[in-house]
């Protein structure tokens, strides 16, 4: 069974459950929603979809993208990812980490203040 682990500082704070993940945040320009869907499994994260509420400032849907329910649907290459690099920081909206139907802001998985400035490793783990 492969989670998803949280470290920050090199410290593992804490661990989603195994299937997908939902990474999620505001574009700090644009202030567009951003969802990206990944499956966590031994060769690392694998993107599945990404969603964008609407285009501009880098973040432009490809060809082939869908418009549904608002907002625009693509399924990006499956390469695996090592690990996803995320910052918390007090000057944007903080990501949000959905897994098993249940969303959680990233300072509160890794237990940091809202003015913590820092860097979170996701990456798979097994139980």
């Amino acid at each position: 069974m492969t989670l998803a682990c949280l470290y920050l500082a090199g410290a593992l704070q804490a661990t989603l459950p195994p299937g997908t993940l939902t990474v999620a945040w505001r574009h700090s320009v644009q202030k567009t929603r951003w969802e990206e869907d990944y499956r966590v499994d031994a060769t690392g994260l694998v993107p599945v979809e990404s969603r964008i509420e609407s285009t501009g400032a880098g973040m432009e849907a490809p060809p082939g993208a869908v418009l549904r329910d608002g907002l625009w649907h693509w399924q990006p290459r499956p390469l695996a990812l090592p690990e996803l690099r995320l910052t918390l920081s007090p000057f944007t909206e903080d990501y949000a980490l959905c897994a098993a139907g249940h969303c959680t802001a990233l300072h509160a998985l890794v237990h940091a203040r809202a003015d913590d400035i820092g860097v979170v490793v996701v990456k798979p783990c097994t139980a």
